[in-house]
């Protein structure tokens, strides 16, 4: 299966109100491995971007001034996108965009859905994490992803942080390599390496007096705090 991790920024939060896209970024990722292929670029909107989405993702209108338009990305974009399932946090949010700007350049254009498959994994944290805070941000500290230390937002940082919390979330291979011991099944899983019978033994090292000493005090304080329910006096 081929996947493509995307993600947008845009000038403001709603296309319908003339805001436009001045970032995508995109990773695909094929059977469940990220290939190291990506799709990055700036726009220029030809329109002011609103002060409170610069403080989101930290992008100027001076320094989209010599960035590409969306027409002169469309064909490469789409090139790179079409046939795959798309894997986007909040997609309505990007999907929106993304046929706002093909309308815009095409008229009568297929959504992007024409071309593409959707998985909102907003959708799958609220079904795996319900009454739980389910952004990317709260979903990277949950699965102990690296955050990038990032202090905004960006498409292409969004979509790495994505594509690993999205691969953690599903149970996969987290990071861009796999262990050159990987399963050709694509599993991941490392190849087992058995010991050698002909091995020395290992050492055994006993508790010194002292040592018994001590634990035994141990277990007389946690047979007092559970009031004889103490496990470690069962076991022995």
């Amino acid at each position: 299966m081929r996947q493509i991790v995307l993600d947008t920024e845009t000038t403001g939060i709603n296309p319908s109100d003339g805001h436009r896209i001045i970032e995508i970024g995109c990773l695909e990722i094929e059977n469940r491995r990220l290939t190291g292929r990506s799709f990055h670029t700036y726009l220029q909107p030809d329109r002011e971007i609103e002060q409170e989405a610069i403080n989101v993702h930290g992008i100027t209108n001076q320094f989209l001034i010599d960035k590409p338009r969306f027409a002169d990305i469309a064909h490469d974009f789409l090139a790179f996108i079409t046939g795959a399932e798309l894997i986007i946090h909040n997609a309505p949010f990007d999907i929106g965009f993304i046929n706002h700007e093909l309308r815009l350049l095409y008229g009568q254009f297929d959504t992007i859905v024409g071309q593409c498959s959707v998985l909102d994994t907003l959708v799958l944290a609220r079904q795996k994490h319900p009454a739980q805070k389910n952004n990317l941000d709260a979903l990277a500290r949950r699965y102990d992803v690296n955050h990038r230390e990032r202090t905004y937002h960006g498409a292409l940082l969004d979509a790495e942080i994505l594509a690993d919390v999205y691969l953690a979330m599903t149970g996969g291979q987290v990071g861009l390599s796999l262990h050159e011991d990987s399963d050709s099944d694509g599993t991941g899983q490392e190849t087992i390496q058995r010991l050698s019978a002909q091995r020395q033994s290992l050492r055994v090292i006993k508790a010194s007096t002292d040592e018994l000493l001590a634990h035994e005090a141990n277990l007389a304080i946690l047979d007092k705090t559970s009031q004889g329910n103490c496990v470690w006096r069962e076991l022995a």
